[in-house]
This record gives structure tokens, sequence and C-alpha cells, in this order.
């Protein structure tokens, strides 16, 4: 217990690996008898979880940071994740914030409030990214269906234009024994999947001296997950194995997401990725020869240092040559420290949003382009909640088309087969049927 301290409220920003590490934290607070404000209700505690991919990010950070002083006004704020790492001396000057701590302390969050109601006392606990070397496990529940699997944390790619290696520290992993009993954990609770996360998962092991495509296929083995996905995976660490062995599998599902970021082999060379374009597009062919109606979702970053007007348009080609099913473009952001500042062209606003404008149009052309091929078919949907009073259901399928149906709650948890009926206006969605 943490006398005084009986509501917390959450506000997560960023990635889905934040979320997972959120609800970890929350977990950990129930333990200690401290529960989640109750709509309307004043929290006792406001823990900002928050992102610093990019220089919005930051911005959206400070916001919620001051949106929650102000609302709450009497709440103890706690403020962690990669925008308190990278600039702890920015967050603590936010009059309002009363403890700043790095990502390797999240799970210590009890502790850091405990002592702060005994002492009274501003902490700041943030240590230099060399230091972050502890493991922090999370396995949370991200609705009544999915859990997301921590199974990596860190990166030692060091990209020219990213601060996550300086926010998350050294690539370092779980062991594939304590992920089984976790994932054994979500399976007692009712999870029926599982969604691997990491910073870098394909480096999963380093530290452990164990491999990726073990992990998979001892996860493989469990017992009552249904299904499995695997988050964004570096191309030059996606094995041929492991692409094999999801083919093969009953329980990982047709569905890839590959960080490209670039089409262009000078501004991949530029960023210091760890391929080119050569590799990737071997991957994809690899990947649709195996599981034709597989999901592969792609990052793009647009507007980098150094990419020309000729370079972009090399990648535009490229990438429209892939057969990928959607593209998550990201306008570049300067960040400070970071190598990309080095180099000389710079895209100007203007042109940057133009570029973003018409790698949009060819993510919603490939995506109709994809949806499009199983709309009659029938595939497996796993439902997930409804909207409230709406009567509908959605869900995705194995190859993460996100159905909508009319149908009763009573199937949510379920996997049911579902016909694809009919795209919707909003390309992300599709219509489908039951077929019970």
């Amino acid at each position: 217990m943490i006398t005084g301290v009986a509501t917390v409220q959450f506000h997560t920003l960023g990635c889905k690996l934040n979320f997972s590490e959120s609800a970890t934290m929350e977990r950990l607070l129930a333990s200690r008898g401290v529960r989640r404000a109750t709509a309307g209700e004043m929290p006792d505690v406001c823990v900002v979880n928050t992102c610093s991919v990019t220089e919005l990010a930051d911005k959206k950070c400070r916001q919620a940071i001051r949106k929650l002083v102000k609302s709450y006004p009497g709440a103890l704020v706690v403020v962690t994740g990669c925008y308190a790492q990278l600039k702890s001396d920015e967050v603590a000057a936010i009059d309002g914030v009363d403890i700043v701590i790095g990502n390797d302390r999240k799970n210590d969050i009890a502790d850091y409030i405990l002592k702060y109601v005994e002492e009274r006392r501003r902490c700041v606990d943030v240590r230099g990214f060399r230091e972050l070397r502890q493991f922090c496990p999370s396995c949370s529940r991200g609705d009544r269906t999915r859990y997301f699997l921590k199974v990596q944390d860190g990166c030692d790619y060091f990209c020219t234009y990213c601060t996550i290696p300086f926010a998350r520290g050294r690539s370092r992993s779980g062991t594939i024994s304590q992920l089984v009993w976790q994932v054994r954990e979500a399976v007692a609770e009712g999870g029926r999947e599982v969604v691997l996360t990491g910073v870098n998962i394909g480096d999963f092991g380093k530290n452990t001296g164990e491999r990726f495509i073990d992990l998979v296929k001892a996860l493989d083995g469990v017992d009552g997950i249904e299904r499995y996905r695997i988050s964004s995976i570096e191309p030059d660490l996606l094995d041929d194995e492991v692409i094999d062995f999801v083919a093969q599998s009953r329980h990982f599902m047709p569905h890839f997401h590959i960080p490209l970021q670039s089409g262009c082999d000078e501004v991949l060379r530029m960023m210091h990725r760890h391929y080119d374009t050569a590799l990737y597009a071997s991957k994809i062919e690899k990947i649709r020869r195996m599981m034709p109606d597989a999901f592969i979702g792609v990052d793009v970053i647009v507007g980098t240092h150094g990419e020309t007007a000729e370079l972009f348009e090399q990648s535009m080609i490229f990438i429209e040559s892939l057969d990928v099913s959607r593209l998550h473009v990201f306008p570049y952001s300067e960040r400070p420290g970071t190598a990309a500042l080095r180099i000389s062209h710079v895209v100007d606003k203007h042109e940057k949003d133009e570029r973003v404008a018409r790698m949009l149009q060819l993510s919603d052309d490939k995506l109709r382009g994809f949806t499009s091929r199983f709309i009659g078919t029938c595939r497996p949907v796993l439902f997930e909640q409804s909207a409230h009073g709406s009567g509908l259901l959605h869900g995705f399928t194995d190859n993460y088309l996100r159905v909508e149906v009319q149908c009763a709650d009573d199937l949510v948890n379920q996997v049911v087969s579902t016909r694809i009926d009919a795209m919707t206006d909003d390309v992300e969605t599709v219509k489908g049927v039951v077929m019970l």
C-alpha cells in the first residue's frame, strides 16, 4: 500500500512498446493498492509516458504534461519515457512536475511514488544511455483480446536520423524461458493474441546467446494462444528461416512490418541503414512467394537531409514496384545531436509536405489494391470490441484486414470465419458478414 495514494491516471504517447510498459506500470501500482481513476474522478497520481521520436512528439508531450497539471492541480505528476530520458532537465523545469524517471526506472515507479509521499521532495532520476542495461519485462493487455509482449529493448544501430539508442540504450532482451512464462500467464488471463514488441526485435538474444527464431519456435509451442504477430523487424535481421517458419506456423500470422525508410540506396547510406534496396526487395519477394496473402507494412521517412528531388523520385519508383500492403509515412524531423544534421542538403517544409502527400496517396492505393483481392473471400477474424451502443464489432483477419460487422457482443475474443463483403470509404476498414 502507498498511504494517501488511491488512484492513478496514465497518459501514454508513442509506440506500442510504451503502451505495453504503461500497462505494466499500472499493474505494478495496482499490486500496491493504487487503482485506475474512473472517468470524472480526481486522480492522486498522473503518469505521463512520453515519446521523443520527432520534434512534434516532444511538443505533444509538453502539452500533455501541462494539460494534466492544469486539470489536476493536486495530483502528483510523474513523467517517464523517451522525452524524459533525453531531456530530463527540460521536463523537470515544467511547473507541476514532481518526479522524472528514465526508461530503465519504469518498473520501480511505485517506490518513487512512495518515497515522494514520505519525503515530499521532487526527484529526477535519469541515467546516461550507456547505463541503460537492465531489461524490464512487460507483457500487458492492450484490450480484451491482445497482449503486447516486450521481448527486446534498446538499439545498437545508431542511424543518423534517430535518437532511440540514446533514449533506450544498448540492445538487450529477456530470456526465452522468461518470455514463455509470461505468455502462459497471458493465456491464463484469457489472452488470444500476442504481439511481439521491442525497439529492434530482430536483434533479440544479443545478451543471452539466444536467437529470435528460437524464441519464435518456443512461443509457437505454447498452448492456448491463437495468434502471434511480429511487430516491426529490420529487413537485415529478418532471416529467411523466420519467414519459412511463419509460412508454415498455425499461430504466427501472415503479417510483417518491415521498415524501409527510403527506397534510394544513396539515402540509405546517408542514414547508415544496414541494407540496400536489393536486399529489401528480396525479403518482400520471399514473403510473397511463401505467403501470397500476407499483409506487409512499410515505414518510410520523407524529406531527410540529403534527399534531393532526384533521390526522392528514385525512392518513389522503388516503393511503387514493391508488392506491399501499406506505407507508414513520416516526415523527417531534425533531432538534436544526430549525425543527420551534418548533411548539407535540407528539404524545405513545403517540398517535404508535398512528398509526404504523394507517399500517403501511394499508401492508400496499395492498401486498396491489397484489400480488393479479398472481397468475397472468407478469413478468420478475431473480434476485439464494439463501438458503444452501435451494434458493430470490429476485429482483424489473420492477414490484418480490419473488419467491421453487425453482430452481438458475445463474439468478442472469438475467432470466427467472416466473409469480406465490401470496401468502405475508410480505406483502413472493410465490411464483413459472420459465417456461423
